[in-house]
């Protein structure tokens, strides 16, 4: 890590600081407060900003958990975070994306098309949310063709939530990359588990 963590259990300056610790504590409950709120806790506005923009995309969006996982752990591998690699990958196999399917996030380098054949342990659901992924994180902009595809399979409701999630975690990644969070960004996907 580049900055220190703050003290754990953080130390509360001010009443609201107090509230904002509280909210991040019972979003994280029943674990603790991990190396991220430790570090964003430098700043309680953002952690707190932070603590709800997260707890939305991850608890309360209707995109099922596989597509979810599938994405961040793309967006992980894109960005080399190895750190959010080590806590999502698993969650995506727990949700139902194959080892096999995860193998390919985890290897396959090069950028994604939904033109190319779904590759094995995927379905086409999560093959195209993982081409979305790939656009979005590589290129910002995505090809037409490749968002017709999405719109062809996903509500517009769904469309907007799988949208904020790859977003979200592209600043997630960018965050622990950038401060070294976790200390496993240098250690590539095999040593971060």
């Amino acid at each position: 890590m580049r900055l220190p963590y703050v003290p754990n259990p953080p130390v509360p300056s001010t009443p609201q600081e107090s509230e904002i610790i509280s909210r991040i504590q019972t979003r994280r409950h029943p674990r603790p407060l991990q190396p991220l709120d430790l570090t964003l806790l430098h700043s309680p506005p953002v952690a707190d900003g932070w603590n709800s923009f997260l707890g939305a995309i991850r608890t309360q969006t209707s995109i099922p958990a596989d597509l979810r996982e599938l994405a961040i752990s793309r967006v992980a591998v894109v960005n080399k975070a190895w750190y959010e690699w080590m806590h999502h990958a698993p969650l995506a196999e727990a949700a139902g994306v194959s080892q096999e399917g995860m193998e390919y996030v985890k290897t396959q380098g090069g950028e994604l098309t939904v033109e190319d054949d779904v590759p094995g342990g995927l379905n086409e659901k999560q093959w195209v949310v993982l081409c979305y992924t790939d656009e979005m994180t590589r290129n910002v902009r995505v090809r037409d063709s490749t968002f017709e595809r999405l719109k062809g399979l996903f509500s517009e409701k769904e469309v907007v939530e799988i949208t904020a999630t790859i977003a979200c975690y592209n600043c997630v990644s960018r965050f622990l990359v950038a401060l070294d969070v976790g200390e496993r960004n240098a250690v590539g996907p095999d040593g971060a588990h």
